[in-house]
């Protein structure tokens, strides 16, 4: 997800903040301030920010775990974690490759919502071990600390079964592609099923939203429409990238990938090789070699950090993106993996690596080429 601010990192796995966060963020803070006023108006200005803040704070952490349950299943099964990043609708996970089997994805969407529940309930048996009873102070809790722990605990269980909704690609709607995945064996229909059920439950939080804000709800019906166009987006998303996928079917990367590639020696002067290759031959991306190893990569992207003044000071591996800074694929990967590998690293093209060698590259062009006449062909 680009657009976002990174924190740090929890298990290898690097957390970040999407813009939007900071929206919701604020807004989640005055809703509890707003909240816990009526609760208790008399612990004072300074006592119901206070407890705002820290709960707001509680809030965003147990998205963290929750997203980090997904995570932790999808590692244990073999599904590579590379990122999570907290947005205004809460989290996602981003993973290195799909699930190979439908219990794999079943797993992995059932993890956080079964995380949300379990925090929901520590939260509720601390806030009764403080004193607090459901039946008799639903909505009076004497204590900052309790009131946090029971708005965190119905929150977090608003939060599970929300996520649990059948549409995709919420967890619910994950759990459903998994299930139609293991009856139908298809996981590319399956993703279509899960993303048009996605679609038409966006489509009735949109209009339920709309009728709530012009029925008075305000913002409530302003958030859910809000939500409903979220889900709808990523649902559409979803759908196509589930057709790509189909068309692409049966493809490797050594179908495609270019055998012929452009090399240039490392040691070469940069102005020099600017000079004689980038704008003599019009080519805009080299494969750097030093004694026919494979040690880069180096577009115009990479020369224009360097200052102009130094191309004559430097090599072209001065300048170049090392090999273990670059996304890879080997031959048999398939094609609608480099496709989706090559648009999360935003990038054109790929290197082929074949028993730590290079064997070709592959390039976005060449993939919406072959992707353009299947479609036409409706191969």
């Amino acid at each position: 997800m680009q657009g976002h601010i990174k924190i740090g990192r929890v298990f290898g796995i690097q957390l970040g903040l999407h813009f939007s966060w900071l929206l919701i963020a604020l807004l989640v803070t005055f809703s509890l301030a707003g909240h816990f006023s009526g609760v208790n108006p008399h612990w004072g200005g300074g006592m119901i920010w206070t407890t705002a803040l820290l709960t707001g704070t509680l809030f965003f952490a147990s998205i963290i775990i929750h997203e980090l349950a997904h995570a932790v299943v999808a590692r244990m099964r073999g599904v590579p974690v590379s990122s999570i990043t907290l947005f205004a609708l809460g989290g996602v996970a981003l993973t290195e490759k799909e699930a190979e089997d439908a219990a794999t994805e079943f797993l992995v969407g059932i993890a956080g919502p079964l995380m949300s529940v379990f925090i929901s309930i520590i939260c509720l048996l601390l806030a009764a071990a403080f004193g607090w009873s459901p039946e008799t102070e639903v909505l009076k809790q004497n204590t900052p600390a309790t009131a946090a722990l029971v708005w965190l605990g119905y929150t977090n269980i608003a939060l599970a079964v929300f996520n649990m909704i059948p549409g995709f690609p919420l967890d619910g709607g994950r759990v459903l592609r998994a299930v139609i995945w293991w009856i139908t064996g298809d996981v590319s229909r399956s993703t279509r099923i899960a993303a048009r059920i996605g679609q038409i439950v966006a489509v009735l939080f949109i209009v339920w939203g709309v009728l709530q804000f012009f029925s008075g709800a305000g913002f409530g019906g302003l958030w859910l429409a809000l939500i409903g166009w979220f889900l709808l987006t990523a649902a559409s998303g979803s759908y196509a990238q589930a057709a790509i996928t189909q068309t692409l079917r049966g493809l490797r990367t050594e179908d495609l990938m270019r055998r012929d590639c452009e090399t240039v020696d490392g040691r070469m002067n940069l102005h020099e090789f600017i000079e004689e290759n980038l704008l003599k031959m019009g080519r805009r991306c080299y494969f750097v070699m030093i004694d026919n190893r494979f040690i880069g990569l180096i577009t115009l992207h990479e020369v224009k950090q360097v200052p102009r003044g130094e191309w004559t000071n430097k090599q072209v591996a001065d300048a170049m993106r090392p090999l273990e800074d670059l996304e890879t694929v080997m031959p048999n990967t398939p094609v609608s993996e480099a496709l989706d590998k090559m648009m999360r690293a935003d990038v054109n093209q790929l290197p082929v690596i074949s028993d730590n060698h290079l064997a070709g590259i592959i390039s976005r062009s060449q993939i919406l080429e072959i992707l353009k006449a299947r479609t036409e062909l409706a191969v």
